[in-house]
């Protein structure tokens, strides 16, 4: 593959943020190391932490010279995880360029100048299709799905509703909604008597156990596991610090397993096994806090069942080069599908990575491989 100028984007906004740095990091780590020029960027703040004396040579002259970046590759960064979600607010008041755009400076014009971006994002203003929307509007080539599948993908319910309609057996969910009047600032108390109406409404219509989560979150924040009756009121009200809607669906008592599909093909499927709880934001990306098992622990029967789900879904949802499809095994064997995500984390711990790994495609050739599915489709 020829030598190629790639803008790894990642950060944002989004709760997400940290892990996309991890992902993006490693992802432009790899890159280089197959000989591309890829330089990493913070969609929010663009080269303001990032570039270094790269990008300050960059705007030399008050202009924008892209091509000093690919020329002079700024540092990659050696991010690190401490098991929390970021301060979003400290984020957005940290940015020097003071702009509503969710683009950091030069973000725009550094991605018209690669060849290639490859998204490294997670979350909203990420995953949610609203970038690759302003990307193909300025014919600009990404890796990963498009607006549209992201977009479907990124919301449980419509996902859910999606792919029950087309035979996919997923667990049974109901989807709640809480309408406050505009004035609700003006009026708190009246507010909050509405919202206790609201939360004791739920509670009233909803069995334990169950689970509770928000429709777009990602890396399980806004997920809770209910047991106990008592701990529903909580989960609700903690699901609506994330946005007025949510769903609450069916428990399935089961074991956890995930599988990817990559270029066409379902890749073996990863047992997630916590240590403590169950796989939430901690888990997920603290080494050695999951027992991560792939292929998993079933016979071949139900790991060519789960391969098939998770291409089935893939297919239905429109997603291209890769995704990860999360599924339960109950006890009688059976297979829930659980949420697709279009763009899977590449971090150390990451699960798509391990999979890969089982069937010969190392971590570096598993990013240009991605690189080139998306070059290969944008020339289509």
């Amino acid at each position: 593959m020829e030598q190629l100028k790639i803008i790894v984007l990642c950060g944002g906004l989004s709760t997400e943020r940290n892990i996309s740095f991890l992902t993006g990091s490693r992802v432009c780590g790899a890159l280089r190391r197959r000989g591309h020029k890829a330089v990493l960027t913070d969609l929010y703040l663009g080269f303001e932490e990032l570039g270094g004396s790269s990008y300050e040579k960059a705007v030399e002259g008050g202009n924008f010279d892209p091509d000093v970046l690919f020329s002079d590759l700024p540092p990659v960064p050696d991010y690190s995880f401490e098991g929390k979600a970021p301060d979003l607010e400290a984020v957005r008041n940290s940015r020097k360029w003071k702009s509503s755009s969710l683009f950091g400076k030069h973000v725009i014009e550094a991605c018209s100048a690669a060849d290639i971006v490859f998204i490294a994002l997670h979350g909203k203003n990420g995953e949610d299709g609203r970038v690759q929307a302003v990307f193909d509007m300025l014919g600009i080539p990404y890796t990963g799905s498009g607006y549209l599948g992201a977009a479907m993908a990124m919301d449980k319910i419509i996902t859910k509703m999606i792919v029950k309609s087309c035979g996919v057996r997923t667990p049974s969910f109901r989807r709640w909604e809480l309408v406050l009047p505009e004035d609700k600032e003006e009026k708190p108390e009246a507010a909050e008597r509405q919202i206790e109406r609201f939360v004791r409404s739920v509670c009233r219509q909803t069995s334990v156990p169950c689970v509770v989560k928000t429709p777009d979150g990602g890396s399980s924040v806004g997920v809770y596991i209910v047991r106990r009756e008592e701990d529903l009121e909580p989960a609700v009200r903690g699901c609506l610090n994330y946005g007025n809607s949510f769903m609450v669906e069916q428990f399935i008592d089961g074991r956890e397993l995930t599988c990817g599909v990559l270029c066409g093909r379902a890749l073996p499927s990863v047992e997630i096994v916590p240590k403590v709880r169950f796989y939430d934001y901690s888990n997920k990306y603290v080494a050695g806090a999951t027992e991560e098992i792939c292929p998993g622990r079933v016979s071949p029967e139900i790991e060519k069942e789960i391969g098939r789900v998770a291409l089935q879904v893939h297919e239905i949802m429109g997603l291209k080069t890769y995704s990860r499809t999360d599924v339960m095994l109950d006890e009688d064997g059976k297979v829930w599908f659980i949420e697709v995500n279009t763009l899977p984390g590449m971090t150390a711990t990451s699960l798509v990575p391990q999979e890969a790994a089982k069937v010969g495609i190392g971590y570096d050739e598993l990013c240009e491989k991605i690189v080139e599915d998306a070059l290969l489709r944008n020339q289509e």
